[in-house]
């Protein structure tokens, strides 16, 4: 009786779920982010891997989720792009984390610290130390 109770528990759930969840994906509308980069469009293996992002998230999205990509000075000052996003101006930046260490030093452990974390030990720091 009691595994008779839990299985129609759960597809009642299932169902609420199936049922209640589609609809509510399709009315969703889209999303449009600007991103600006520090880096020229020049530099294209820097620059290009903005544009790689941008064009991986409208795919995963079905085309839901748009980030337009603006080289350093399109938007604003190729070093202004971390206010432009404090302030509203941009959604995203893409840039290196050291150029700002002038606004605090926790900005370096982002990037590149002489002797600091080599790549495993970042991603277990980010991911499981509260990094």
């Amino acid at each position: 009786l009691m595994d008779r109770r839990s299985i129609i528990k759960h597809a009642g759930i299932a169902g609420v779920l199936a049922a209640g969840a589609a609809p509510a994906v399709h009315a969703q509308a889209a999303i449009r982010w600007r991103l600006a980069s520090s880096f020229p469009k020049s530099l294209d293996t820097i620059f290009g891997g903005a544009d790689v992002f941008s064009k991986a998230v409208k795919a995963m999205s079905g085309g839901k989720f748009e980030i337009s990509v603006h080289a350093g000075g399109e938007l604003m000052p190729p070093f202004g792009v971390v206010d432009g996003v404090q302030q509203g101006t941009v959604e995203m930046a893409h840039t290196v984390p050291y150029y700002f260490y002038g606004k605090n030093p926790a900005f370096a452990l982002g990037s590149a610290v002489p002797f600091g974390f080599n790549a495993r030990q970042m991603n277990a720091w980010m991911l499981h130390g509260n990094g």
